[in-house]
């Protein structure tokens, strides 16, 4: 911008907290950027267009007003400000459906230079990248459109007649797409750059009461057989082993759809990690019983992750337990200064998610080894959602698979 002029106004779209807090307190800490006039496109409407008035180098929005921006511009027909876009976490571009995506679509003609930041590009699949790319440089590497990627470099996998829910990459198909992005793409590992402390992972089992397990093994057995004669599909398999990685947490909904706690074996094993811990605990959850379990188990101790306010405060030392849900907080934030020490109180099946999560704090200023803490209640789901993540396996045709095979034990 001010070394060889190449550009003049930058638009950069990132997660909403990332947007809030980390692009404007980072250029506060490099001298290079010190001089950069940041200015935050967030807020009410007219917030926002306040902002975008404001004499500014580089203007900073979330991902959710992408589609309100393009529109905003589009309707002024003053023609398109930016010339250059910083896509911060480009994988949540990776739906071609989703309408921060058209909205882009329909700018990227005229913005002269765009830089895409992620750090899993393929978090589901190789099938995530034709989005991504064609942001970067309109087609031209993968193809013009998902349908022509999808037919160079896949073959149908799991499907129901000529519904196919997986795609499967075809034999080369990563070499070849790899070699097609290269001469866009730098890939960069923090090790190569930075010397981080390890990350040490460790998986707590934990044994549920006699009682607990009945209830578990008679909701897998009658649900199951429900299922009987029919097809197990993604959606009621991932319906099921939601009821079930309740049950495995510590509660059931009854039947007036009131929260019912059947153990707190994971409640006991926490309790343990955080008082034989040398410092603050963030602790990631799956459901919503269990955030309002913990807040009212430690109470006057636990705050949940909803602000800057309580990033701050984490980062200053002034949070003894830090509760989050892994999709609030797997991009972007810098949580590294206020802890080392994780617990997965409820896993995620989604690997991009529980990577992300876990390098808000093993990343570059950590000064001590990062501990991740998996809560695994033996003989549930918890095993296969672990399972999945450690295989990378990051589609749910092993869960499918499973199921089917648990249900012809109980048949």
């Amino acid at each position: 911008m001010y070394d060889r002029f190449e550009v003049s106004r930058v638009l950069v779209v990132a997660p909403l907290r990332v947007a809030e807090d980390t692009w404007s307190r980072e250029a506060d800490k490099w001298d290079h950027l010190k001089d950069l006039r940041i200015s935050k496109v967030l807020g009410s409407a007219a917030d926002r267009v306040s902002a975008l008035h404001a004499d500014a180098d580089v203007y900073v929005t979330n991902r959710e007003n992408v589609s309100w921006l393009v529109k905003f511009y589009i309707q002024q027909k003053k023609g398109w400000p930016f010339d250059m876009l910083v896509i911060d976490e480009l994988s949540s571009f990776k739906s071609s459906q989703a309408q921060r995506f058209k909205a882009l679509k329909k700018v990227r003609a005229v913005t002269d230079r765009v830089v895409g930041l992620t750090g899993t590009p393929a978090g589901n699949s190789l099938m995530d990248l034709w989005a991504e790319m064609y942001l970067l440089d309109r087609g031209d590497r993968l193809g013009p459109t998902l349908t022509s990627y999808r037919s160079n470099y896949f073959r149908p996998g799991y499907g129901n007649g000529v519904v196919v829910y997986k795609w499967e990459a075809r034999h080369g198909a990563m070499q070849e797409i790899t070699k097609r992005i290269s001469d866009i793409t730098m890939s960069m590992t923090a090790g190569d750059y930075i010397d981080l402390p390890d990350q040490i992972d460790s998986t707590i089992e934990i044994s549920l009461s006699d009682k607990a397990m009945a209830a578990y093994k008679d909701m897998e057995r009658e649900a199951l057989l429900q299922l009987d004669g029919t097809e197990i599909t993604a959606l009621n398999a991932a319906a099921l082993t939601s009821k079930l990685l309740q049950i495995a947490s510590g509660f059931i909904y009854d039947e007036d759809h009131e929260i019912k706690r059947i153990h707190t074996e994971k409640t006991d094993a926490l309790d343990e990690i955080i008082e034989a811990s040398d410092g603050p605990v963030i602790v990631f959850y799956t459901f919503t019983a269990d955030r309002d379990h913990l807040l009212e188990h430690y109470k006057g101790r636990a705050k949940l992750l909803k602000t800057d306010e309580d990033i701050e405060q984490w980062n200053e030392g002034k949070t003894d337990i830090l509760l989050a849900h892994p999709a609030s907080v797997g991009y972007g934030l810098n949580l590294q200064d206020g802890g080392h020490i994780i617990v997965w109180y409820g896993l995620t099946w989604s690997l991009e998610q529980y990577s992300q999560a876990n390098a808000r704090l093993h990343r570059q200023g950590q000064t001590k080894p990062v501990l991740v803490y998996q809560l695994i209640a033996k003989g549930t789901a918890d095993e296969d959602v672990s399972a999945n993540l450690k295989r990378k396996d990051r589609t749910q045709n092993a869960l499918i698979e499973v199921l089917k095979d648990r249900r012809e034990k109980y048949r």
